[in-house]
């Protein structure tokens, strides 16, 4: 499994069971992830509190992977609302120290529209 692989199936995990047994796994103890807007850094405990408080309104859709290798991956994924038609496209940039993310940069962008139109998967690929 891809580097990439693995941080995706951790956090789909998370978001689906609330399950952060393989997100624990995956993340360096220095972990930190600056919010490139706000410019406030949170950390690994920071995230779980997040997903587990908007886990059951979105879905994670599509992922593609960008770029990989040892120490460096970046990666495109889709989240939609569960509730409306609310869709989100974001990047992340992963920074790996010893095997493990060490620093995670992640920027978003609301959709005006359906990711998935006319494309060959759909949410219920991911619920």
């Amino acid at each position: 499994m891809t580097k990439a692989e693995q941080f995706d199936k951790a956090w789909r995990l998370a978001f689906k069971e609330n399950d952060f047994s393989l997100v624990d796994e995956i993340y360096h103890p220095d972990y930190s992830a600056p919010d490139p807007i706000t410019g406030i850094v949170v950390n690994l405990e920071d995230d779980k509190v997040i997903v587990s408080t908007v886990r059951e309104q979105y879905t994670i859709g599509y992922f593609r992977l960008i770029f990989e290798s040892e120490e460096f991956v970046c990666l495109h994924r889709f989240f939609g609302s569960r509730k409306e038609d609310i869709y989100t496209s974001t990047i992340s940039a992963i920074t790996y120290k010893d095997g493990k993310i060490l620093k995670q940069e992640t920027v978003s962008e609301p959709l005006d529209y359906d990711p998935s139109e006319g494309q060959d998967w759909n949410w219920e690929d991911y619920e």
